[in-house]
């Protein structure tokens, strides 16, 4: 048996949200469903909403808050995550957008990732597969084949549910597979781990020079 950890984003600004609904309800059956197979989940939630301020600092600042940290470490130690938008304009929110601008870009390398977004009308349907699974292909994660979408008259319609119960078992099933850990034990040297795409974190990189001084904003000595 084993235990897995969940990380579930919500981008969703009203309390209670839709958003935070849809990434609730994909949880429960994660976890139910990983329950039927002999393993225990344990889930964290980090509502954007909440950090708001923290990733505007980090945008302008590059200051990692407390509360920031404590939500990258979140993402870190997850073996899954659940990332949950509303959409607006045929994108995802600015607020969900602009946490992942903040992360070490090598953060989320092969981890399982689930796609949900919510919207006031059908017609912003494709913005889960048309733009939020680009922006996780560029973080090199593993996202489900199964993507979540509500519109208000998908919360009445059954086959929401048959969608969210394929996508869990699909997380399940990523996680199950180890594919993470893996990448990380025996390939995480072949990746280019650039300082720029790294957000800093690239430890092989001598930033006490001159030149790297002057391009982080400080003096040449």
């Amino acid at each position: 048996m084993s235990t897995y950890r969940v990380a579930v984003i919500s981008a969703g600004t009203s309390d209670p949200s839709s958003t935070r609904l849809l990434a609730d309800r994909a949880a429960q059956r994660v976890a139910a469903l990983a329950g039927r197979r002999g393993h225990t989940v344990t889930t964290s939630v980090i509502e954007l909403r909440e950090i708001a301020t923290d990733i505007t600092t980090a945008l302008t600042s590059q200051l990692i808050t407390p509360r920031l940290r404590q939500a990258i470490g979140a993402l870190a130690a997850a073996d899954g995550i659940i990332a949950a938008t509303p959409v607006y304009k045929a994108a995802a929110s600015g607020l969900f957008t602009s946490f992942f601008d903040v992360l070490d870009g090598d953060l989320l390398i092969a981890k399982p990732v689930m796609l949900a977004a919510t919207a006031g009308t059908a017609r912003h349907a494709l913005a889960v597969d048309g733009e939020m699974r680009s922006l996780f292909a560029f973080l090199r994660t593993m996202t489900t084949p199964t993507s979540l979408f509500a519109a208000p008259e998908d919360w009445s319609d059954a086959g929401l549910a048959t969608r969210v119960d394929r996508a869990a078992l699909e997380l399940v099933l990523l996680m199950e597979s180890g594919f993470a850990g893996k990448v990380r034990d025996e390939s995480w040297d072949t990746y280019q781990h650039e300082f720029g795409g790294a957000g800093g974190a690239e430890t092989g990189i001598d930033l006490d020079t001159d030149l790297m001084r002057l391009a982080t904003g400080g003096s040449a000595a």
